[in-house]
């Protein structure tokens, strides 16, 4: 069996693996809010807006086998334009070149490019949706030093500076966002979710609502409003903001889940059952509940067969 054929059912290996781990991905080291990324899993989004959604993480890594496919089988034709390699790269090193901008390219398209503060901004954005974090950082520090008005650039500063751990500075970039237009409902929700992060709950709380009131339907928004008010123990109205922005279903199951990462399984419970009765297949109330169930010492109520054969066996014990 050859090289190649070897690496092929490898890669298939890793692909079915990969798919049966789809349905259990909360359980997967990721990056982000370990909160945000319960409520993901649940379909909904959560955490900070920056231009564009950044994908799940798990998507990403079954994607890569495919690639790897591409490559695989990819033919070594001669007279086919082949991408330059870092050893191909040494070569050129010292001497100056003419890079072609095409659609493949975008990035290195705008790099080139700026020179006023909003070409500084889309560069920016770039950069931060491609997680190149460094780069993100000083293309928007140069936007909002080039415009100091420019909201978005004070925005996704901010997001990017989270995501580099660095929350003060974080909060400092939503404050001046916030500062030009207090009526930016994103710069709002980031600087609740960032407060939220810290553990400042409340402020979080009173940034979100005013994010809320700016944009009512904002799914974002209303799932970050959730996980504060769960955060504060105020379950009822978590529940009410989850439901807003999934539906009832998606909203027991969120809050079902937030419940149960806080230990309080018993209240847990009552959500994943009202999932359950809104949706009877539901896979993860299916899932939860019976170990749920076990954990607080109630019986299984889609259990009742067992129930009544250890009634039957207890008789004759009983009359000995």
């Amino acid at each position: 069996m050859n090289k190649r054929r070897l690496l092929a059912i490898f890669i298939a290996f890793v692909i079915t693996v990969a798919a049966s781990a789809m349905w259990s991905a909360s359980t997967i080291k990721r990056d982000g809010d370990a909160d945000a990324n319960t409520i993901e899993d649940s379909g909904s989004s959560a955490g900070a807006q920056a231009d564009g959604k950044k994908g799940n993480k798990v998507v990403r890594i079954i994607a890569a086998p495919f690639k790897a496919f591409g490559r695989l089988f990819r033919h070594n034709d001669p007279n086919k334009l082949q991408r330059m390699t870092a050893k191909d790269a040494e070569r050129f090193e010292s001497v100056v070149v003419a890079r072609v901008d095409d659609s493949l390219t975008p990035e290195v398209q705008k790099e080139a490019l700026a020179n006023t503060a909003r070409e500084h901004l889309t560069n920016g954005r770039t950069y931060l949706l491609n997680d190149r974090l460094n780069e993100a950082i000083t293309e928007l520090s140069t936007a909002t030093s080039m415009d100091s008005k420019l909201t978005e650039a004070h925005n996704l500063l901010g997001v990017a500076y989270d995501r580099k751990g660095l929350a003060d500075r974080a909060r400092d970039s939503y404050q001046e966002a916030i500062k030009v237009q207090p009526e930016d409902a994103q710069s709002l929700n980031n600087l609740g979710f960032s407060l939220y992060q810290s553990g400042n709950y409340r402020a979080a709380v009173d940034r979100l609502k005013r994010a809320n009131k700016l944009a009512p339907t904002d799914e974002r928004i209303l799932n970050n409003l959730g996980l504060a008010l769960s955060r504060l123990g105020k379950f009822d109205d978590a529940y009410k903001y989850f439901s807003r922005a999934a539906g009832a279903y998606t909203g027991n199951l969120n809050t079902a889940r937030m419940l149960e990462r806080l230990g309080k399984d018993e209240a847990a419970i009552k959500y994943y059952e009202a999932a359950q009765r809104i949706e009877p297949n539901s896979t993860l109330a299916l899932k939860r509940l019976p170990a749920l169930y076990k954990g607080v010492g109630k019986v299984d109520p889609s259990q009742p067969v067992t129930v009544a054969v250890a009634n039957v066996a207890a008789v004759p014990h009983c009359n000995q």
